[in-house]
């Protein structure tokens, strides 16, 4: 019998606990008390082993606890947080010495056990690294994350992608956040704003051949830790090749990482496609990676959550 949807459970625990650790806040200042030498936007093994030897030796679990030392614990780390072998004990020992939240711990436990609920996506990439380093210096140093993020994407009755209704909630990393940055990989848009929002900031414009940017005004500025809920409509300007791969597909691209993705697609009943197929792409410009075929539902949409999304571009396409 195969062993494959534990194994992937695992991966995905392992990813969701790796994204508690390294998102700011308790949990990450609790390891990084104990860096000696800090690298940016790496977990360090060591620190996290020091926090994992002191609850052992305060709360052994076997008589050899009491004397383990953190360098001990360090491959232990590593095979958690890369997912190879990341056993219930381990997942345990993390949640109790690092204090993980009750509803936290509730879904890497989920998430360990293969939960098909609950889904976390981790890949390579969402875009190459040189279209990474132009996107940062057109939209400057990371100052917000995403909480959450809805999207509610409908097709017309002609097979062209119509609208996009969005709910993201946002929270400042850094104080007096005004706006946040807008992207998308198609001039073919215009944008609407609505709740939380009061205006763009400017004209959408190009950063390489297929992506594009804009910045969202905030109804207020916001400092760090505080957030607040925005809504906005996407409408489309598609020639209408319904032969045309890029206009038969939604996705969404993170290069980061986001907590919470929604992704809805809403057919027009009159018509419907003959298939449609949940994917993951190499990159904005790559092929698919992986698929699996998925059912319209009652409502005739196709709909999928994400717990953790991280480097990787994923949504729906279909056929005609």
């Amino acid at each position: 019998m195969s062993n494959a949807p534990a194994e992937a459970g695992r991966r995905a625990a392992a990813s969701y606990l790796r994204e508690l650790l390294q998102r700011p806040g308790g949990y990450r200042r609790l390891w990084e008390q104990h860096v000696i030498r800090a690298r940016s936007g790496e977990i360090n093994q060591l620190a996290v082993a020091e926090v994992l030897a002191r609850r052992l030796w305060s709360y052994p679990r076997v008589p050899g606890d009491v004397d383990v030392l953190p360098h001990q614990l360090k491959d232990t780390v590593s095979r958690a947080l890369s997912g190879r072998l990341l056993s219930r004990s381990t997942l345990s020992l993390f949640i109790d010495a690092f204090g993980i939240s009750d509803a936290e711990a509730d879904r890497l436990r989920q998430l360990w056990e293969g939960s098909g609920t609950i889904s976390v996506l981790s890949g390579p990439r969402a875009v190459t690294p040189r279209t990474e380093q132009e996107l940062q210096a057109a939209i400057g140093p990371r100052r917000h994350q995403t909480l959450s993020l809805h999207d509610h994407a409908t097709v017309g009755p002609e097979g062209k992608m119509a609208r996009t209704r969005t709910l993201q909630v946002v929270e400042a990393i850094a104080d007096k956040v005004d706006r946040i940055p807008f992207l998308y990989d198609t001039k073919a848009l215009t944008l609407e704003v609505g709740q939380g929002c009061t205006e763009l900031t400017g004209d959408l414009y190009q950063v390489t051949d297929e992506l594009f940017v804009t910045h969202i005004s905030l109804a207020r500025a916001l400092d760090a830790g505080e957030t607040t809920t925005l809504e906005y409509w996407t409408t489309y300007q598609y020639p209408g090749d319904l032969l045309d791969a890029h206009e038969r597909q939604y996705r969404r691209a993170v290069m980061g990482r986001m907590e919470n993705l929604d992704i809805r697609v809403e057919f027009h009943p009159g018509k419907l496609p003959a298939g449609v197929w949940w994917a993951t792409w190499d990159g904005v410009q790559g092929a698919i990676i992986e698929q699996e075929p998925v059912t319209l539902d009652t409502q005739h949409s196709v709909h999928r959550y994400l717990r953790f999304i991280e480097k990787t571009v994923a949504g729906f396409h279909w056929a005609w």
